[in-house]
């Protein structure tokens, strides 16, 4: 909290402590003075038998005798006919009992009109002070039916097609839209109808928000942004009434975009629910289903949603009339990044060695998000070093950082082991220089880096695939266990820290094995099936369709393809023990080993070996892209 504003928490425990304070001094003092009851005939009797333990007798017009003993105590005795009893009276006068007369009531009665009235007024001024407190600071605590969806007015941070990149194909379907938002007639007079909904496909980080919000920006219209996991609440019945509440908002705004961001937090597959039919988050999307069918497409209202897992959505919200357009955006090729990494760094200084084609090609398989990181990551090590431009060093080690998380120099490891994990990192280096289809080296560092890597070698594809072949996945597990076979090779054993290696290389060959049909003894068929919980969203487990012979003969096909991988790396490794040597000792003094100097490395000990296999490394992958 602020130390500028008041502590309203402590204002109002502080009111309350006096409060009851008070009330228990008004309350004691008030029980402590409060006259005692009596009969009006034991008073008579006292009047008649002992009157001179009488001092004082008060006669009020309310019918309220006060009668006072000389020890000083006083009761109160209701006789509204005792003004009339003149016989008792003149007994009284007679033996010395004072008797006098009253008008109205009594001071201690206003006195308590007077405390109930402040008392009430507190708890009014304190419930409006609260509720007034709750409502400034946006607090949704007494309104849970209402949206909380935000709203961004036309021309309020506006994002317009040009700060998008890498999905040109989503941009251009998106464009019809545009034009619907500004001239809904246009369409109208030809008979067409634009879709309901928009449901934007992709992996995370592809830029789905950001396209929606550009569609908004280009249309000048308003945009509603939800989540879906705003929308359900833990009381029955709120995240429909929030629904309800959106598209009224968006009826008063039309023409409007509504974007739903995550839409598969409430538009899962219904009846897959521990709930059943009566789960919260169905009624929500039953609410959802209605008001999509409820609205006409003339008002100019567009729904988009996004999320990267539509197989598990609910089949209703994607026929037509609801969702009936999908929008793919896929990781972004070597161009789409160019063009992603100029939009982040123009408004940024960078010094005369940055090559963004170069980056481009360095980063495949990163997204707009990864690609945003690496930008800030650079600029952020610039401004730690003092530099008032960013070089091309700091994008380096800002890529090192987004895919092996920050170096750990502080990390003691001894020579043993810091020589180990050397042999192991140049052994991959080694036997993927050495592949015609493995990806090539970019740089090899036995610096940790992250939770548990002590070491990396990171390998860059040339250019974006699409299709693999059985050969190339052979390589990339002869290379994943290049590391343990050189383990073996120079200290006659091997460490866990091939065990990451391991798992990849076991679980690729399977792949091939049960999935691709890339086993010449089992043929071209698929082994298993996956199983998915709807519920949960993932594949839980893989139902055996296949007997236990199949099981047997898999499992022997598996150990048959790595072990042949395993033996041809350590082949290798034996055949260029004196490379693999002195590239070690090379990588201990200096830490960190680029690509480019490992392949001149290699170029100049081997000669027409090495290349030859350059030659026939680009023979393939241009006989690829052909």
């Amino acid at each position: 909290m602020n130390g500028n504003r008041p502590n309203y928490i402590s204002l109002i425990f502080a009111a309350l402590v006096i409060l009851s304070l008070f009330w228990l001094v008004r309350s004691f003092y008030f029980e402590s003075s409060a006259p005692s009851k009596m009969s009006f005939s034991d008073f008579i009797q006292m009047a008649y038998e002992e009157p001179t333990k009488i001092a004082e007798v008060i006669i009020r017009d309310d019918g309220m005798l006060r009668v006072t003993t000389k020890r000083g105590e006083y009761y109160e005795i209701y006789a509204p006919w005792f003004n009339q009893d003149s016989q008792t009276i003149k007994i009284l006068s007679q033996k010395g009992v004072r008797v006098t007369g009253e008008k109205g009531v009594s001071s201690s009665f206003w006195i308590n009109v007077v405390g109930n009235v402040i008392f009430i007024g507190f708890l009014l001024f304190m419930f409006f002070f609260m509720m007034r407190t709750v409502s400034g600071r946006n607090n949704q605590a007494f309104t849970f039916t209402k949206s909380r969806a935000q709203m961004t007015r036309p021309g309020q941070g506006r994002v317009s097609f040009n700060d998008v990149a890498g999905v040109d194909e989503a941009i251009e379907e998106l464009r019809e839209t545009v034009l619907f938002l500004k001239d809904p007639n246009r369409f109208a007079k030809i008979g067409a109808r634009m879709p309901k909904g928009i449901l934007l496909v992709g992996p995370p980080g592809t830029g789905k928000t950001l396209l929606a919000r550009a569609v908004a920006g280009e249309a000048n219209v308003p945009f509603f942004h939800i989540s879906g996991s705003d929308f359900v609440e833990l009381f029955v019945g709120v995240g429909a009434a929030r629904v309800r509440d959106l598209f009224n908002q968006a009826k008063a705004s039309a023409p409007c975009i509504v974007f739903i961001d995550e839409i598969d937090a409430v538009g899962r597959h219904r009846g897959a629910g521990l709930g059943g039919g009566h789960d919260e988050r169905e009624q929500t999307l039953n609410q959802l289903l209605v008001e999509m069918d409820g609205f006409d497409i003339r008002q100019g209202i567009v729904v988009m949603a996004a999320t990267n897992r539509p197989d598990i959505l609910d089949p209703a919200l994607l026929r037509p009339g609801r969702f009936d357009k999908k929008v793919v955006l896929d990781t972004p090729d070597v161009k789409g990044r160019e063009a992603i990494l100029k939009i982040h760094i123009r408004n940024k200084p960078l010094a005369d060695d940055v090559d963004v084609k170069v980056l481009a090609q360095r980063t495949t398989g990163f997204v707009g998000a990864d690609l945003e990181n690496l930008v800030n990551e650079a600029a952020l090590l610039a401004a730690r070093d003092g530099r008032e431009k960013i070089v091309m060093a700091d994008f380096e080690e800002a890529i090192d950082r987004v895919i092996a998380g920050p170096a750990r120099k502080s990390r003691v490891i001894s020579q043993r082991e810091k020589r180990i994990v050397a042999y192991h990192e140049v052994g991959h280096a080694i036997v993927s220089s050495l592949l015609p289809n493995a990806d090539p080296v970019h740089r090899i560092s036995i610096i940790p880096r992250g939770y548990r890597a002590l070491g990396y070698t990171l390998q860059l594809p040339a250019e974006d695939r699409y299709l693999v072949t059985k050969q190339e996945l052979l390589d990339q597990i002869t290379s994943l266990l290049g590391g343990r076979a050189a383990e073996e090779l120079i200290f006659q054993e091997v460490t866990t820290g091939a065990a990451s290696d391991i798992e990849r290389a076991t679980e690729l060959a399977r792949r091939m094995v049960c999935q691709f049909g890339m086993s010449d003894r089992l043929g071209p068929l698929a082994w298993g099936k996956s199983e998915q919980e709807i519920f949960l969203g993932k594949e839980l487990t893989r139902m055996r369709n296949y007997s236990e012979e199949v099981a047997s003969e898999i499992d022997e096909e598996v150990r048959k393809m790595v072990s042949e991988c395993y033996d041809k790396a350590k082949e290798m490794l034996t055949k260029y023990r004196k490379q693999l040597d002195k590239l070690v000792e090379l990588l201990l003094e200096r830490e960190v080993l680029e690509g480019e100097e490992l392949r001149r490395i290699l170029k100049t000990e081997l000669g027409e070996e090495m290349v030859n296999h350059d030659e026939l490394g680009a023979t393939t992958r241009k006989e690829q892209n052909s």
